[in-house]
């Protein structure tokens, strides 16, 4: 499996993404009809997402991507021959980034409004009404999809599914920083351990893990909570991509809808908490899978 995942090291995985939707079209016709006709194309990212930078020396379009005739700069003085301007809303909506409104804009220049936020974080966006011309987000109806992580087939090294009950000890796990009463997780999680044990790590109980301890404690439990602090529309994120996938644990998921889970990941490899008619109920499932190999094993087919 390969993945892009993590906001930290998202950045030129959002690029990228961007960068072939220029170079290979878009699925509408006048937007892909538009980008045929440039022979050059200069992207302009206005702002860098998070406050993280990174160098673009050279064509890093070539040189990481190999598209041609793609030119990803950061210099706001090259506003005026920018064919695209990305803009990221974290930033515009803090009040730390302003649009460049007091700028002539030239024509046929595109605005790319960027996040990567569920709705309950990006802010009151009515003012940019009628402002941008293309969205880049993790939705897929959006004009760039970027979502945060997505699988693609691989040879396999050994036999994954034999290798499914080595060394697990503990039946569920979750990894959670940003616990809140009101969220629909944390109401979850408190009905959840009335029926099964859940082992905790992350800062909010005080038991942080390093990048190097995360996957292999994960992929000790039966069962990873994959629980969204937002439930919204396609927000999937690293806690399925990363953390359920790639640590080897069964995933339970509670989030967006379960379409939207069926719509981008493999059948089978996920159980989401509507499925079941209470917490209790899907607590005693859990229980029942992992003294069940065979039914256990079957989620990594």
């Amino acid at each position: 499996m390969q993945c892009c995942s993590m906001k930290m090291g998202l950045l030129f995985c959002i690029l990228s993404v961007f960068l072939l939707c220029l170079h290979n079209g878009w699925q509408e016709a006048s937007i892909y009809n538009y980008w045929r006709s440039k022979k050059n194309v200069t992207v302009l990212l206005w702002n860098w997402p998070f406050g993280r930078s990174y160098s673009l020396k050279g064509d890093v379009c070539w040189d990481l991507y190999k598209i041609p005739n793609r030119k990803l700069v950061d210099q706001r003085s090259l506003f005026p021959s920018a064919h695209v301007v990305v803009f990221h809303n974290r930033e515009l909506i803090q009040g730390r980034q302003k649009l460049p409104t007091d700028l002539p804009r030239p024509q046929g220049q595109r605005w790319a409004w960027m996040s990567l936020e569920s709705p309950a974080h990006n802010g009151n966006l009515q003012k940019f009404a009628n402002i941008f011309n293309m969205t880049m987000s993790y939705r897929r109806d959006a004009d760039v999809t970027l979502p945060y992580g997505e699988l693609l087939p691989v040879e396999p090294e050994g036999n994954l599914v034999e290798d499914s009950h080595i060394n697990k000890t503990t039946l569920v796990c979750w990894v959670v920083s940003n616990y809140m009463n009101h969220h629909k997780r944390t109401q979850v999680y408190k009905e959840l351990i009335a029926t099964v044990p859940v082992k905790v790590y992350g800062r909010w109980n005080k038991k942080p893990l390093s990048s190097a301890d995360l996957l292999p404690t994960i992929s000790r439990c039966y069962f990873y909570l994959a629980f969204e602090n937002s439930l919204a529309k396609d927000y999937i994120t690293e806690k399925l991509w990363k953390n359920a996938y790639q640590g080897g644990a069964v995933t339970l998921v509670l989030g967006p809808p379960i379409s939207d889970y069926k719509a981008v990941a493999p059948d089978h490899s996920f159980i989401h908490v509507d499925e079941f008619a209470s917490v209790q109920e899907l607590g005693k499932h859990l229980q029942r899978l992992a003294e069940d190999k065979k039914r256990y094993e079957e989620y990594f087919h």
